[in-house]
């Protein structure tokens, strides 16, 4: 169901589509209330019915709005509108790291830049328990500034073992099963052991970072 221009969720006001994916379509919308704009991933009316994917999405806003981190997009709100579950973040300007890397090398010290602050990204889940689990170029969002963002944290993991002392957001966050042999991620930036269907913990986030750096390397 795709939204036109001057339609409504909750109280945002939709200005134009910025794209799509297997996990929602995204929109430019204005915040009437804060008088910003914002980006608004809708799940497709189509999936809303799907309990997996629902329960994803669901996972995905929950896993965002638990760290605050520069590298990290924010996440503002939730919602639902008629049916529709929605998540609100930061509106981002710039392109995927995909779409950079298919622009033509890049320099070493770029590589250097964008990585480190991936890792960073990556560090501050990890402190907070959660695994994200299909890391990849189009999952990495750099901005016009040259910033890193990850995105997409639909197949977050909260681990298991982290410390129940952690900070109280955190804990929003709902552990997500695997059930045994059901493989969860990309081909080619999973772990073995994620291939596998086995459980995984944050060398597994690590593993897709290394292949990330090889290709942009």
């Amino acid at each position: 169901m795709a939204l036109a221009a001057g339609a409504r969720l909750g109280s945002y006001e939709v200005l134009s589509a910025l794209g799509s994916g297997g996990m929602g379509e995204v929109y430019r919308a204005h915040d009437p209330r804060l008088r910003r704009d914002v980006a608004i991933k809708v799940l497709p009316a189509a999936f809303s019915a799907d309990v997996d994917r629902l329960h994803r999405f669901e996972q995905e806003a929950r896993a965002a709005a638990a760290l605050n981190h520069p590298n990290i997009l924010a996440v503002y709100d939730v919602g639902t509108d008629a049916g529709v579950p929605f998540i609100v973040s930061e509106v981002l300007e710039g392109e995927t790291l995909r779409r950079r890397m298919n622009g033509g090398t890049i320099a070493v010290r770029k590589v250097i830049d964008l990585t480190l602050q991936i890792a960073n990204g990556l560090a501050a889940a990890h402190e907070r328990g959660i695994i994200h689990r299909d890391l990849k170029p189009e999952n990495i969002f750099v901005t016009g500034d040259s910033r890193i963002k990850i995105l997409d944290f639909g197949l977050a993991k909260l681990r298991l073992d982290h410390d129940a002392s952690a900070d109280a957001s955190v804990l929003m966050t709902a552990a997500l099963p695997t059930d045994p042999g059901v493989v969860l991620g990309t081909a080619g930036y999973m772990a073995p052991e994620q291939v596998r269907g086995l459980p995984v913990d944050p060398r597994a986030d690590l593993f897709a970072f290394g292949a990330v750096l090889y290709e942009l390397l």
